[in-house]
């Protein structure tokens, strides 16, 4: 029998504020245990909630951006469970109205559209974060993240394989950043994916037994976790035993590359919702939806399709430097400088995401100025340098943020044009090499590859190659 693989997201994204949702405790990353809390986001009895009115304009932004419906009325619900990552007991969240719903997200994957509706976007609170200690009989708690803001998407099951989840998550990552909402740096966990995956038979209407899969902190990961699950299920059904999948949530272990059982999965009834009694409903005008709508930045699609036009460049490059706001901007800012569209293309596209992924960095750490790169690239034009110096070049700048002027000038790696120079080099490798020279009269053209390779060695890379193949060229015309 054939299998199709049915997989649904649940996508929590940090929104873009700097202080919490109902309190004015800093939402800064990186801060000492502890360091940003107060009684209301500790959950101290007495202590009341005041919405942070942005997370309101943020979250309408996102749902504008990914195409929903946004209700005008809401209201805020308590989602009770007990566990030590929220002191109060409950998660101040949205349960049957949420702010957004309807959406849709359109993407090109291998040859076909994909469609993804969103079923909701609704606003809630982080929970700390537990710190687990190996051989420890204890854990440790981070109330830092409580009460940080976030919006929860969530997709119905549209999705039919891991490769195409993953894709997902790249296109969203992309709109959320595009409409500035969030940062989605998923390393300091701005944006986190919970994944629901089943199969069934091909033809089959009715959706096999669902499996959550959590502990998901990366685009790779979320892939090999579907991957790996999927693989277990269809173990299962290949082998008649289909009552052994259970509504369960598991967690992805990277380690082991393996997901394994956490608890039985729960029902909304299990949380016991009901209204928030310490926050009033909330109720946008349409007025706001409507100019929110309308002052949306550019959004990926659009800049994919721009650059296609205005650059000339491929789009596969395009859909690559536009899937990170920073790395696009990075391109724009260096084209706006006067130099070539396609040659900051391959400049991106080459060196700079092969030395971002060498040094395990991202998009965000880049600190080279665009100046540099368009200086960089003029230089190579101007026949100051070679393209293969500009390669040292770049990787130093890379690093540094050195002008290219400053590194040529440290590395050695001015090229050499003058007549003069080159003609001693060019001489005295032709003097050395008699039998490239007997090769070449005797017709294999070949020769004067060599001897051009020889002056390159000789000059240390650094004769102009134009002049000094010329030159050569001439020479061995005399000869012959």
């Amino acid at each position: 029998m054939v299998y199709e693989t049915v997989i649904g997201l649940e996508i929590h994204a940090e929104l873009k504020t700097k202080t919490k949702i109902f309190c004015s405790c800093s939402t800064e990353f990186g801060k000492k245990p502890n360091e940003n809390t107060c009684p209301i986001c500790l959950g101290i009895p007495g202590a009341l909630p005041v919405l942070n009115e942005d997370v309101i304009k943020l979250a309408v932004k996102a749902g504008t951006a990914l195409g929903c419906k946004i209700n005008n009325y809401n209201k805020m619900d308590r989602k009770n469970y007990f566990y030590p990552d929220l002191t109060k007991n409950f998660q101040t969240s949205q349960y049957d109205i949420p702010m957004c719903g309807e959406g849709l997200v359109k993407f090109d994957f291998e040859g076909k559209e994909v469609k993804v509706r969103i079923n909701r976007i609704h606003i809630e609170e982080d929970a700390g974060k537990l710190v687990h200690l190996e051989d420890e009989a204890y854990s440790l708690i981070d109330y830092n993240r409580c009460g940080v803001p976030l919006i929860e998407i969530v997709t119905e099951p549209d999705l039919r394989s891991p490769a195409e989840a993953a894709e997902f998550m790249r296109q969203l990552k992309g709109i959320l950043e595009y409409a500035e909402v969030s940062d989605c740096r998923m390393e300091q966990g701005s944006i986190r994916c919970d994944a629901n995956i089943s199969i069934r038979p091909v033809g089959q209407e009715e959706y096999g037994t669902k499996v959550e899969i959590k502990n998901i902190n990366s685009f790779r990961e979320v892939q090999k976790a579907l991957e790996r699950e999927e693989k277990r299920q269809r173990e299962l059904y290949q082998y008649g035993e289909e009552y052994k999948i259970k509504q369960e949530t598991r967690r992805w272990d990277a380690a082991k590359a393996k997901t394994l059982p956490m608890r039985s999965k729960e029902e909304a009834h299990d949380y016991r919702y009901f209204p928030e009694p310490d926050l009033t409903p909330i109720i946008i005008q349409q007025e706001f939806i409507d100019e929110t709508r309308a002052n949306l930045p550019e959004m990926p699609a659009e800049k994919r399709q721009r650059f296609v036009r205005d650059y000339k460049i491929p789009q596969k490059d395009a859909s690559i430097i536009i899937a990170n706001k920073t790395l696009a901007h990075f391109y724009e800012d260096t084209v706006a400088l006067g130099v070539d569209p396609k040659v900051v293309d391959n400049y991106i596209l080459g060196d700079m995401l092969r030395l971002l992924n060498k040094k395990g960095l991202e998009p965000e750490d880049i600190t080279m100025d665009p100046k540099n790169l368009a200086h960089l690239i003029q230089v190579i034009d101007e026949g100051k340098i070679s393209k293969t110096a500009g390669k040292e070049v770049f990787a130093e700048m890379f690093d540094t943020n050195k002008s290219p002027d400053v590194i040529i000038e440290e590395k050695g790696l001015a090229q050499i044009s003058s007549s003069d120079e080159l003609e001693k080099l060019v001489d005295e490798v032709l003097k050395n090499n008699p039998q490239s020279i007997e090769d070449f009269k005797a017709g294999k053209k070949q020769a004067a590859g060599y001897l051009m390779g020889q002056v390159m060695k000789a000059s240390k890379g650094q004769a102009n190659p134009q002049i000094a193949k010329k030159m050569i060229d001439d020479k061995l015309a005399i000869l012959v």
